[in-house]
């Protein structure tokens, strides 16, 4: 079959290059079309259903809402695991699929069941489904804030309010329309809302009730139509208006009729401006603003949409109120611009290298031209297959594409075709074009079968890359993906292009130019390589002490899921003491935020406090999470300072403000580690059991047990427990001889403090609530709390005092469930260490030192469980590969020696490998394990041409150390060409600093290590070995 195609494409060259040019113009248009972003989008299937409860706590929370919701969704089809969170006021549940469940598919099957379970909850809870996000979800953050000195049209200083409002009906709306946004989520200011602020002495004079003032203001605001009638042809609808129009027309409205003095609700309540009681806040450099994260939708190009958004923001500041501006204080695009500049830079440099390499050592312009020529449509033949499977550019993907691998093919064929041209030309031929073709034809015939097979090797080293699962899945299967399109084009190139091209290019006798440096290199390593054979024994066991070591080394170094991506902006989780209010939060804050703007290297630093009005993120007023972006390196007073010396100078700066602890990450590092476990350390250790006493006290015996491991940092136990409640306690007896029953009290209670929505105040295409509640002052007055009167009977009020008894007590501050059971989670995260052997001391540390009671159990999750996973599936992945190498091998040899002998190249490529690790300090990563499968295949390569070479010359009946030496001494050039372009291509990556380099450097260093000992392999130990095992010549092998 390849001889077939091998004859079409030079009898077709005309054919083959035009379909060349189209493949070449189908690419640059799908280049337009290709998704990039940072990282693949590792995020599991899941989702999220959000129930606020307004007034319940913890306990109640998880009794009457998580739990319900939990069990209803048990069964549902591909359920992996499901995990929760009940807080005051809110449950959040999260439903986790198999990585092949359809999205809007899993959706669906929640809100089905959610039917049900809406039906046996109380009819003030709704349960609502989450943003269809994921954790590279949140692309853009901006804020909005009002200039220095900016005031209303009234003259009056803009208020967080007016903030809030701009963003709300402004701002929100606009940017919702921009295609691939989901969500736009606001925190920060204060919903404006018309305040009915009750008197409860005034309501006691007119003998009016809370709920006669509710019921007023919701029955007399409202316009309603009544029907319409036909007069002279015309039809005319008929309206009653009743709806208010500004505050007075709210205050003005009749409450109780009567003839001599009508009550209205501003004789009973002060009408005015209100605020919402709200759970979440925003602040910026110290200063309090509004803050928005908005959401891509799942699949869509993070760069187009944050792109997207940012000009609608551009064109949306034009249109609000003068003195309010929206600013972007977070963009993805910035990111993963300077990813792909990273990518790029190290792939443009790679082809550099290896064209230079090219052109040195195939000693002909034409001939390097050619075989570098296969680089960009070989990639731009990768480019359409991304895009037909939904691949996009990233860091991964694109971060095991070596130009060199890519010209291995084409390398061997041009040098072959140079070679025997160059034969003919010594004879002093004058080729004819048929001739030219089966020079051509043969040459390229004569070295395409083990050429083709060794880049079949390759690439099919890849494909157990498949295999994995999980997280480690969806971050390689990219990476497989685009490295087997890549080879596979260049394979076909190599077959079709490469020899019809060399039939265009080389018309007149080709005379080989003589190269003192090769020569002397040519004459160096038959003289070795003879040295080699004749000390055999010798040369086999130097090769096996080398793999000994290298494997005691392997044993050596640290291990990590992947290095971390260098987002270049820091995240730190502060948390405060449990029960902290929002506003006391806030002080902290701008207490926080200054001390942080003192580091040099800082340019601005945000936050979010508590919840936003979608709880994404179902934290406390307590916490805040803090975005601290840098200003670029070449303005910091030393720029090669490290951002680990960043983060411990910021660690020092902010440990001695009080109230506050902290863990250090980064945005989506922590967003990607919330989303898969439920924790944003790299680290979790969950403890299981029922009663969450214990749970509490063995949390906190492990987090004092590991404290004093070395490396560890940001040890923090969950906080279960410490929420402040003022208990009113109901009096029973009085209440039944005064005939108040439970209910009353309550609902009197609530709506005096907590406040009740009685109707909607609408201005233009606005509406506001309106709400009925106790002015702010006497609603967070506790000790006037106790005179508030409460209504007994239609004519009759006693103060609360009588009724109730007032304690203060500490009481759960949140309850964590997983696969049903709750948990109290123990988190760490590690610096200057790998993630590996930190955990296993932890382990040993909790073991020896930690009692875990009868029915209670530990688990290791966060990013480790990702490791571990990974590490399981490698052990089963990485020997099957071996195999299936054995297997190719001994198809394409049909010699079970001369295939071990190709064969015992892995062990000596992965002894480089392992070695350049050691010499570099990077522990054993996931990048690193595909590094070394790739070496896999790239040890089989050279070996299996030259010997397929030395076999041919054993048919054509040399001895066997002639027909050694002059195979080794012919392959030669192809061999050092090759290994120089495979391992040249990777030396950008592996020496780039740049922002995602750390992800790319562990796999493009054991490439580089392997290829070298490869090299050494094939032009020395190969040859000694082949000689110990072919002692005899046979005729025919």
């Amino acid at each position: 079959m390849l001889d077939t195609i091998l004859r079409a494409s030079l009898n077709g060259r005309s054919v083959i290059m035009a379909l060349v040019l189209f493949i070449s113009i189908l690419g640059i248009w799908n280049f337009n079309r290709l998704p990039i972003d940072a990282v693949p989008d590792i995020t599991n299937v899941q989702v999220v259903i959000n129930t606020e409860a307004p007034g319940y706590t913890p306990l109640e929370v998880e009794q009457r809402v998580t739990f319900p919701i939990e069990t209803a969704m048990a069964g549902l089809p591909n359920l992996e695991y499901t995990r929760s969170v009940s807080r005051y006021g809110l449950s959040q549940v999260t439903i986790i699929f198999s990585d092949d469940t359809d999205i809007y598919f899993a959706r669906q099957l929640v809100n089905e069941r959610l039917t049900n379970v809406r039906t046996k909850l109380q009819a003030s809870l709704n349960p609502e489904l989450g943003p269809m996000a994921t954790g590279l979800g949140e692309i853009f953050m901006f804020t909005v804030d009002a200039l220095p000195g900016a005031t209303k049209d009234d003259g009056t200083a803009i208020t967080p309010t007016d903030l809030r409002t701009a963003h709300d009906w402004i701002i929100r709306p606009q940017l919702l329309r921009v295609p691939g946004v989901v969500e736009v989520n606001p925190i920060g200011g204060f919903k404006r809302e018309v305040l009915i602020a009750m008197k409860p002495e005034k309501l006691l004079f007119h003998q009016v009730s809370q709920q006669e003032l509710i019921d007023a203001i919701s029955d007399r605001n409202q316009n309603r139509g009544v029907g319409f009638v036909e007069k002279k042809g015309a039809q005319l609808l008929l309206r009653v208006p009743g709806q208010a129009n500004n505050l007075e027309e709210i205050g003005n409205i009749l409450v109780k009729p009567s003839e001599k003095l009508p009550v209205r609700v501003k004789d009973l309540a002060n009408v005015e401006e209100g605020k919402e009681l709200r759970s979440g806040a925003a602040t910026q450099n110290g200063r309090e603003v509004v803050m928005s994260t908005v959401f891509m939708l799942v699949g869509e190009n993070s760069r187009t949409v944050a792109k997207g958004v940012a000009e609608k923001l551009e064109v949306i500041n034009a249109s609000l109120p003068e003195g309010i501006v929206a600013k972007a204080v977070y963009d993805r695009t910035k990111l993963v611009d300077k990813t792909l500049k990273t990518v790029q830079t190290n792939l443009l440099e790679g082809a550099l290298l290896v064209i230079v390499i090219l052109f040195f050592l195939l000693g002909n312009f034409r001939a390097a031209l050619l075989t570098a020529a296969v680089i960009p449509i070989a990639m731009l033949m990768t480019i359409s297959g991304m895009v037909q499977t939904r691949v996009s550019a990233n860091l991964m993907s694109l971060g095991a594409l070596d130009f060199g691998l890519l010209v291995d093919g084409a390398i061997i064929i041009v040098e072959n075709c140079l070679r025997r041209l160059g034969i003919e030309a010594k004879q002093g031929k004058m080729l004819s074009l048929s001739e030219r073709l089966d020079v051509v034809y043969n040459a390229t015939r004569e070295v395409i079968r083990p050429a083709m097979f060794g880049v079949f090797i390759i690439t099919a080293v890849y494909l157990p890359i498949f295999s994995l699962t999980g997280v480690e899945g969806k971050m390689f299967h990219p990476m497989a993906i685009t490295v087997v399109i890549a080879l596979v084009s260049s394979m076909i190139l190599s077959i079709t292009f490469v020899p019809a091209a060399i039939a265009f290019l080389f018309k007149k006798p080709l005379a080989e130019k003589e190269s003192k440096t090769f020569n002397a290199l040519h004459n160096g390593y038959q003289w070795l390589l003879i040295k080699a054979i004749k000390v055999r024994w010798l040369v086999i066991l130097l090769a096996g002490a080398l793999v000994a070591l290298s494997g005691w080394y392997a044993t050596k170094l640290g291990s990590e899921f992947v290095p971390n991506l260098d987002e270049g902006d820091i995240a730190m989780h502060a948390l405060r003491i449990p029960g902290t209010s929002l506003s006391q939060s806030i002080e902290f804050q701008q207490i926080l935020e200054s001390r942080i703007k003192e580091l040099p290297e800082v340019q601005r630093v945000f936050a979010k406090i508590g919840t936003a009005d979608v709880a994404t993120d179902a934290v406390p007023p307590s916490v805040a999470d803090n975005f601290i972006i840098l200003k670029p390196r070449s303005e910091w007073p030393n720029p090669d300072k490290l951002k680990s010396e960043v983060v411990a100078d910021l660690e020092t700066l902010v440990s001695d403000i009080p109230g506050n602890r902290y863990e250090f990450l980064q945005p989506i590092q922590m967003r990607f580690n919330e989303l898969l476990s439920g924790v944003r350390a790299e680290l979790a250790i969950k403890v299981f059991g029922d009663d969450l006493d214990l749970l509490a006290e063995v949390g906190r015996n492990i987090e004092e047990a590991i404290s004093d491991v070395e490396d560890i940092v940001d040890v923090q136990v969950e906080q279960t427990k410490g929420l402040p409640f003022l208990a009113i306690e109901p009096k029973f007896d009085v209440m039944s001889r005064y005939g108040v029953s439970l209910d009353m009290l309550q609902d009197q209670l609530a709506i005096a403090i907590g406040g009740h929505v009685s109707g909607l105040f609408y201005e233009g295409d606005r509406s506001f609530d309106i709400t009925v509640r106790l002015p702010e002052e006497r609603r967070t007055d506790l000790d006037s709390l106790g005179s508030l009167p409460i209504q007994v009977t239609n004519q009759r009020y006693v103060p609360l005092m009588e009724l109730v008894e007032f304690s203060f007590t500490d009481g759960l501050n949140q309850v964590n469930r997983e696969n049903g059971k709750r948990r109290v989670v123990v988190t760490a995260n590690v610096r200057g260490r790998d993630l590996g052997s930190f955990v296993e001391d932890v382990k040993r540390t909790v073991s020896q030192r930690v009692d875990i009671p009868a029915g209670y159990w530990v688990e290791y999750g966060g990013t480790y469980q990702s490791l571990q996973s990974a590490s399981k599936r490698l052990m089963v992945v990485v020997p099957a590969t071996l195999f299936m190498i054995i297997g190719l091998l001994l198809l394409a040899l049909r010699s079970f020696k001369d295939a071990m002998v190709i064969f015992t190249g892995v062990p000596l490529a992965l002894t480089g490998g392992v070695m350049a690790l050691v010499l570099r300090d990077i522990p054993f990563s996931i990048s690193a394990a595909v590094g070394f499968i790739a070496l896999s295949g790239i040890a089989i390569l050279n070996g299996l041409v030259m010997l397929s070479f030395i076999r041919e010359l054993l048919k054509e009946g040399l001895e066997v150390t002639d027909a050694i030496v002059k195979g080794a001494m012919t392959r030669l050039r192809p061999v050092i060409t090759t290994a120089f372009v495979a391992s040249l291509g990777f030396v950008p990556m592996a020496l780039n600093t740049g922002i995602g380099s750390e992800v790319q450097r562990p796999l493009a260093t054991v490439v580089i290590g392997g290829v070298i000992s490869s090299t050494l392999l094939t032009l020395f130990v190969l040859p000694a070995l082949y000689r110990i095992v072919q002692r005899t010549h046979k005729k025919t092998i």
